[in-house]
């Protein structure tokens, strides 16, 4: 029940670009290049680590495997 809440919340803010950990602007954090065509890896200031769709410009969470 509790991820019923939390998972639109997540998917809004990152939507927007912002980290939904402490919400701020992705756009501020460390990118590189990552090993799947057309995504950079962002890491947020506060640590969590996001995929950037380049051709899309979208954002998601990173998986294990990608980290």
């Amino acid at each position: 029940m509790f991820k019923n809440i939390i998972a639109p919340v997540q998917a809004w803010l990152l939507s927007r670009g912002q980290c939904v950990g402490c919400g701020s602007s992705l756009k501020n954090g460390k990118s590189e290049k990552a090993k799947v065509k057309d995504h950079d890896k962002v890491t947020c200031k506060c640590g969590r680590i996001f995929m950037f769709n380049t051709t899309n410009q979208t954002y998601r969470r990173a998986l294990f495997e990608e980290v």
